[in-house]
């Protein structure tokens, strides 16, 4: 094999590799989905969230199939060099978007929690709104102008503040979602057991607004993957 084209095979691997991560954090969310709401829910909001649970588990078995597709177009395009590297090229930038890599741009919400003299946003309170925009379709999302990727952690220090990839942050928490500002907004606005009305429930403040041209800057730490090498 020449030497060509041993570098795109071994591109092809690594394009694989991070598809494959990216659905394996599409599986984790779902996983992550708190069990105990879906038992309280009443019959009719159980079967809207069955049906959006499907509709994630079509949308993450259509990448997977999008991957066997791409493997085999790269295996066709290997005796091509242009035409592989321009292959290489798109599918990359792609990924490097959904991992956080590159500054993106685009239509969305914007979730506003802030402190009063009651009631603190705590971690729990970022965290659980990270999953229901996920599972709401979110395609890239920032915490105060910290990129979350699939590795970020959001965590309480000391009950003083707030910390986003090892970053102090502090009320009020501005949170940005790119996506189907429709899907986004009617996820976090369910009646009675959305976030919103959770939240709102529980005496804390929280807003959120549709926004046009949301700017979300990239991720600046570094991937890391604690068991593959």
């Amino acid at each position: 094999m020449k030497k060509g084209e041993i570098t795109i095979t071994i591109t092809i691997g690594l394009v694989v590799l991070i598809l494959t991560a990216v659905i394996f954090v599409q599986f984790k969310t779902i996983n992550q989905t708190d069990i105990t709401a879906l038992e309280n829910m009443r019959e009719d909001e159980l079967k809207t969230e069955i049906s959006n649970f499907k509709k994630k588990l079509e949308e993450i078995t259509a990448e997977v199939k999008g991957v066997e597709s791409k493997t085999k177009e790269y295996q066709k395009a290997v005796d091509s060099n242009q035409e592989a590297s321009k292959l290489l090229e798109q599918e990359l930038e792609e990924q490097n978007n959904l991992l956080g890599k590159n500054s993106v741009k685009g239509n969305g919400i914007l979730i506003t929690l802030t402190d009063t003299n009651n009631q603190k946003i705590s971690s729990e309170d970022l965290r659980a709104l990270l999953n229901e925009l996920r599972l709401a379709g979110a395609e890239a999302i920032s915490i105060n102008g910290q990129r979350i990727v699939y590795d970020s952690y959001v965590v309480d220090i000391g009950g003083t503040y707030i910390s986003v990839n090892g970053q102090r942050i502090v009320s009020p928490y501005e949170v940005k979602a790119i996506g189907d500002p429709t899907y986004l907004e009617s996820g976090l606005s369910k009646k009675q057991f959305g976030y919103i009305d959770t939240k709102t429930g529980e005496g804390k403040d929280v807003s959120l607004k549709r926004q046009n041209n949301i700017t979300i800057d990239k991720y600046d730490g570094d991937l890391n993957m604690e068991y593959a090498n």
